[in-house]
């Protein structure tokens, strides 16, 4: 064999060097795939809203609010934030949490108040839209524009309820109209599945996410020490109702959440009053004379 042909077979089980592909690594995808996949569930629900099989439907609301949680946790934590992905998430909010819970109120029981039904989910929608317009605008700032610095004691407070919780509260309603069939209450199940109660909520929840009320983000919630160990057993307790009653705990986590707005207002403006009062007392503290 000449020396040519031994190289050029040796040259066969060299190791390849590993081809270098260009775009972004498969962790800052991991976001928009979770992203993706709750815009599913909200079209898949969307999918049982028009078959009639409203459970279903109710349950991938949910699902869709749980991964909505977790994306913009998980981009922030593999630093894979960006542009698209907040744009993406936004779209997403508005198909889960703006239309989808007004679709499935409307095919449920609002279509049996004729065509007035169809106004409080539309109305629910727009509100909706309009509260996640707001969050991008004050998320971005303009070319040339000076950046708004919120004071210290904002950055753990929302403007108005967010989208999944709103989408969550809307539904109230069906999930305790479920959670009474379950029961066997058919008096009460009909009862809450009234049209009037299903547009009532939807007009209230539509108004609390447009509006300037304060509520709690959780991002940077401190828990104090005495109240780990309570907190730890009511969360598992509440689990326990969630995987025994499901409609029962998500009708009460509804109810938990519209008490904890008045506390979150409260707990905003005693945090700016003790900002303002320090704020004053160190504006009106007088300058020390020079001592001769």
């Amino acid at each position: 064999m000449t020396r040519a042909g031994l190289r050029t077979r040796l040259g066969r089980f060299q190791t390849r060097a590993r081809p270098r592909y260009r775009g972004p690594s498969f962790n800052r995808l991991i976001p928009n795939l979770l992203t993706m996949m709750g815009l599913c569930a909200g079209l898949v629900a969307i999918r049982f809203g028009l078959e009639g099989r409203f459970a279903q439907a109710a349950a991938f609301i949910v699902a869709a609010g749980v991964i909505d949680g977790l994306d913009g946790r998980i981009a922030r934590l593999l630093k894979g934030t960006s542009r698209f992905g907040a744009e993406f998430d936004s779209l997403s909010d508005f198909l889960c949490f703006g239309v989808a819970p007004g679709l499935i109120l409307y095919l449920w029981t609002l279509n049996e108040a004729g065509p007035m039904g169809f106004i409080p989910g539309m109305m629910f929608a727009v509100c909706s839209a309009l509260r996640l317009a707001r969050f991008n605008a004050a998320s971005i700032a303009e070319p040339g524009a000076i950046p708004i610095v919120k004071p210290a004691y904002a950055y753990n407070f929302f403007t108005g309820v967010p989208a999944p919780a709103g989408a969550g509260l809307a539904l109230l309603p069906l999930f305790a109209s479920l959670g009474f069939a379950e029961w066997g209450w058919s008096g009460m199940a009909e009862a809450v599945r009234h049209p009037m109660f299903s547009a009532v909520m939807l007009f209230l929840v539509g108004g609390l996410m447009v509006s300037t009320l304060p509520s709690w983000s959780f991002k940077n919630f401190k828990v104090p020490a005495n109240m780990v160990l309570p907190l730890l057993l009511g969360t598992g307790a509440y689990i326990a109702v969630l995987v025994t009653e499901p409609w029962a705990a998500l009708s009460l986590g509804g109810l938990m959440y519209f008490g904890m707005l008045y506390f979150s207002a409260r707990s905003y403006a005693r945090l700016k009053r003790e900002a303002e009062a320090m704020r004053d007392g160190t504006e009106a503290e007088p300058a020390k004379a020079p001592v001769a």
